[in-house]
C-alpha cells in the first residue's frame, strides 16, 4: 500500500492524502462505511459506488462467527463474496471480543469468550486474527489489540498497552511465516492504546512504530471517556504519529467529530452512526441533525435536506418519510441509511476541497460553530 500527503493546510495538521491499494485509489481524509457482517445495512454496493465510497469496514469477529473465513475464502474473497471491488479493512475483533462476548479469560495467550449469538465456547489470539484477515482478503487488515473500556484504571490501561505491544509482535511474526492467501498484498495497521492518559499513549505508540510499515490506528477512544478529554488525545495524536503515514481514528464519530479531527491530522474515520441513527429515525442534514418523529414534521412537504441532492431528498418529502417511520416500513430504513451515507460523503468531499483551496480552517470554525449551536428537531 501506498500513501502521499497531496494538500497541507496552513493553519492547522489537516492534510488531503492518496492511498492506494490494489483494489482502489482512497482519497483521504475518508470515511468508512461500517459493514460489519459483509453488508452495509439496508443498501447494496451499487450505492455504495453511486455515493463514490472508496472504501468499507467489515469485521473479523462477526464473519469468524458467520458464515466463517473458510467459507469466504472459498469464494474468492470477501471483495467477491459480498461483490464490492473497491478496497476492504477488516477490523482485528478485539474490540468486539471485549464489548460483546461474555468473557471468561484473557491472557497473554489470548482471550477465551462465549459468542454473543449462541453462546458457544471460542479462543482468539493474534494468530487467529491474522489467519481470519488473511482469508478474507481485505486490503488492510488490523492487529489484534486489547481495547479497555473509557472508564478503565490507569493500572488496567498500562496491562492493555502492554498486552497490544507483545500481540503485534505475534501479528507480525505470523504474517511473515504464512505467505498471503491472493494475488494482493495486505497492510497491517498497528493499534495504539492507552486511553487518555497521554505518558501510555507515547508509550504504546514508541512500542508499535516498528511494526508500522503504512498507517497507524487509534484505538481506545469514543468508549465511553469525556468528550474532551478524547479530543485532546486526538491532538496528542498528531504530534506523536509518522508525518508519511495514514492515521486511522478507530470509531469516530459524529460529524463535528471528524472535523475536529481532521484538524488534528487525522485521516481515515469508520462509525456506526451514520447507518445505525437512519435505521431509528435520525438524520444529518445541512442545517443540523433531524428526528423524523417530530410532529412538526407530520404535515411537511419539504425535503429532508433541501441542501442535498441524495435520491431520498430529491424524492420524498418529510410527511412520507415520518409515514413510513410509524409503520416501520422497511423502505424508510433504505432511504434514511441513502442520505445519511450521503451527508457523511458529502462532508468528507467537502473537507477535502476546503483543504485544497486553503480555506478549512475557516470554513471548519463556521461550520462546527453552526452545528454546536444547532438544537435540533
Amino acid at each position: 500500500m501506498k500513501f502521499s500527503v497531496t494538500f497541507q493546510d496552513k493553519d492547522s495538521s489537516a492534510r488531503c492524502g492518496l492511498i492506494e491499494t490494489h483494489h482502489s485509489k482512497i482519497q483521504t481524509p475518508v470515511f468508512m462505511p461500517v459493514g460489519t457482517q459483509g453488508v452495509i445495512k439496508t443498501i447494496d454496493p451499487k450505492i455504495l459506488d453511486d455515493l463514490n465510497a472508496q472504501i468499507v469496514l467489515s469485521n473479523t469477529y462477526h464473519l469468524y462467527l458467520r458464515p466463517g473465513h473458510n467459507l469466504i475464502y472459498r469464494s474468492g474473497s470477501l471483495h467477491n463474496f459480498m461483490n464490492w471491488q473497491n478496497s476492504i479493512l477488516t477490523d482485528s475483533g478485539g474490540f468486539q471480543v471485549f464489548s460483546l462476548a461474555r468473557l471468561n479469560n484473557i491472557s497473554d495467550d489470548g482471550v477465551k469468550f462465549q459468542s454473543h449469538l449462541d453462546g458457544s465456547s471460542h479462543f482468539f489470539n493474534p494468530e487467529l486474527s491474522m489467519e481470519i484477515q488473511q482469508h478474507l482478503g481485505s486490503d488492510i487488515i488490523m492487529a489484534f489489540d486489547e481495547c479497555p473500556s473509557g472508564k478503565a484504571n490507569k493500572s488496567d490501561v498500562q496491562n492493555a498497552v502492554e498486552r497490544t505491544a507483545l500481540w503485534i509482535n505475534r501479528c507480525q511474526k505470523y504474517l511473515e511465516n504464512n505467505k498471503f492467501l491472493y494475488d494482493w498484498n495486505q497492510t497491517l495497521f498497528p493499534i495504539v492504546q492507552g486511553g487518555i492518559y497521554s505518558d501510555l499513549r507515547k508509550e504504546s505508540t514508541q512500542k508499535l512504530i516498528p511494526f508500522s510499515s503504512c498507517g497507524m490506528a487509534i484505538g481506545g477512544l469514543a468508549v465511553g471517556e469525556e468528550k474532551s478529554a478524547m479530543l485532546d488525545t486526538v491532538s496528542l495524536m498528531d504530534e506523536l504519529l509518522p508525518k508519511r503515514q495514514p492515521r486511522y481514528l478507530m470509531g469516530v464519530g459524529r460529524p463535528t467529530d471528524l472535523v475536529r479531527s481532521v484538524r488534528n491530522g487525522m485521516d481515515m474515520f469508520d462509525c456506526v452512526l451514520p447507518t445505525r441513527n437512519a435505521r431509528n429515525g435520525q438524520f444529518f442534514t445541512s442545517k443540523g441533525i433531524i428526528n423524523i418523529g417530530n410532529k412538526l414534521h407530520k404535515e411537511s412537504f419539504k425535503s429532508l435536506d433541501q441542501n442535498c441532492h441524495c435520491y431520498t431528498c430529491k424524492n420524498f418529502t418529510l410527511a412520507y418519510l415520518r409515514h413510513l417511520y410509524n409503520i416501520k416500513e422497511m423502505l424508510a430504513f433504505r432511504l434514511g441509511t441513502i442520505h445519511n451515507l450521503t451527508y457523511y460523503m458529502s462532508l468528507m468531499e467537502t473537507i477535502r476541497k476546503k483543504i485544497e483551496s486553503g480555506v478549512f480552517s475557516s470554513w471548519s470554525n463556521e461550520y462546527l460553530n453552526q452545528m454546536d449551536s444547532y438544537k435540533g428537531m
